[in-house]
């Protein structure tokens, strides 16, 4: 069997667990990984480029004619059109057009298309003028109100708004001080969604659409739900919540009509769509979408694949998903964020991380914010280390991954110690 080289871009948490997951397929080779991190570094070739780098991106493949697919990790280059610029020059890629990843790349755009095409989701109004946001928000009776600045924001652009007081402050921050950047020039205000959360991540080809087993994700960066938004600091999987019932209507009612909506206007998504649902009762609807693999989420669903990713990629890429029948182990994962003090806001880099030694069964490690430093390996982001467990039971792998979690040690190492505790 003829064994394939891979470029795989991104360096997070999220592209360690893809590549130490095509990493068992028959069908791979050498794995290229641009730019990587200390834990990838042992399973492929890092190399030095950004994620956004696109110009460098294609050199590379240029001197490396010996790579047959690029997959797309991350959303900023998705949103830059990285996808469309390597299709143009005749390369194979993983991933979403720019078209196509505006689902993620524009609230706007997604909400939009939602309402147009009646896919669920709650209220809203869009404004790229501050002071009409502000005359909104000031004839609003009900909260808490959801304010989301459009753009891409590293999963921290959404404020949930107790009163009119920090609906202003959050307008003005978004607005007016631009604390992220371009991604707040349009805002969605929209109506708060009681009920829990759950994340689903799909493959699509432009026809078919397969949802992988569900998760849950706990965003907030302190025990019981409170404090600032962040990536995410931990996930499992399946969400228990998530009845036969809410799959079987956001199949209808979402997925498939996610997918005929943008052919509808003309747009062929072939990656991974994230679905973040809200669920109260039996009524299920669309928080948000992102047009890759959720992180931390594919920590805790990929280690429960049973199929080779290598096989489903090449599936999506030639549109024969519907000859895919994805499989998932009855174990359950549970996955736990180890992140640097102070995230996610500031926090020192560069300090040394012990590992353990050994892992028992069924525990992966993968690196999030890690570098090599003179042979020591060290902080280098936010979210630093995954620990994913695989058990029997939620408890089971919970007990498992927090086990770990104590045996890695770093100053300041920051984590929840709730997460799947159901």
């Amino acid at each position: 069997m003829e064994r394939k080289n891979l470029l795989i871009i991104g360096g997070g948490g999220r592209e360690h667990a893809i590549i130490w997951k095509l990493a068992k397929s028959p069908h791979v080779g050498k794995i290229y990984c641009a730019p990587g991190n200390a834990g990838i570094a042992e399973l492929a070739e890092c190399v030095n480029i950004t994620a956004t780098d696109i110009s460098a991106i294609l050199e590379f493949l240029k001197n490396h004619p010996d790579i047959y697919m690029t997959v797309v990790g991350p959303d900023d280059p998705l949103s830059l059109g990285l996808v469309d610029k390597l299709e143009a020059e005749g390369f194979r890629v993983f991933g979403p057009t720019k078209a196509a990843s505006q689902l993620e790349a524009s609230k706007v755009f997604s909400k939009n298309l939602m309402q147009k095409y009646d896919i669920p989701t709650a209220n809203y109004e869009t404004f790229s003028d501050y002071s009409m946001a502000i005359e909104f928000v000031k004839g609003q009776k009900t909260y808490p109100l959801v304010i989301k600045a459009d753009g891409l924001a590293l999963g921290k652009g959404v404020l949930i708004c107790e009163n009119f007081e920090e609906a202003e402050q959050g307008l003005k921050q978004i607005m007016l001080d631009k604390a992220f950047g371009e991604a707040g020039q349009n805002v969605v205000i929209e109506e708060f969604l009681k009920g829990f959360e759950v994340s689903v991540l799909a493959f699509c080809d432009g026809k078919t659409i397969l949802p992988m087993a569900s998760a849950r994700d706990y965003k907030r960066a302190h025990d019981n739900d409170i404090g600032l938004n962040t990536g995410g600091m931990g996930t499992y999987s399946p969400n228990d919540k998530y009845l036969p019932k809410h799959e079987e209507f956001a199949y209808d009612h979402i997925l498939k009509k996610t997918v005929d909506a943008l052919n509808s206007e003309g747009i062929k998504f072939k990656g991974v769509i994230f679905f973040g649902f809200m669920i109260n009762g039996d009524n299920v609807k669309v928080l948000e979408y992102n047009a890759r693999f959720g992180d931390p989420e594919t920590q805790s669903v990929l280690p429960r694949l049973e199929n080779d990713l290598m096989e489903v990629f090449e599936a999506v890429i030639d549109e024969r998903l519907n000859e895919i029948d994805l499989r998932f182990k009855e174990e359950k994962c549970v996955t736990v964020v180890l992140a640097s003090g102070g995230y996610p806001e500031k926090y020192e880099k560069h300090i040394p991380i012990t590992l353990p030694d050994k892992l028992p069964e069924g525990v992966t490690i993968f690196h999030a914010g890690t570098a090599m430093i003179n042979n020591q390996l060290v902080t280098n982001g936010g979210r630093v280390i995954n620990i994913s467990a695989l058990g029997k039971t939620i408890e089971d792998a919970r007990k498992k991954a927090y086990k770990i979690a104590k045996k890695v040690k770093f100053k300041n190492k920051h984590l929840r110690t709730d997460i799947a505790k159901l």
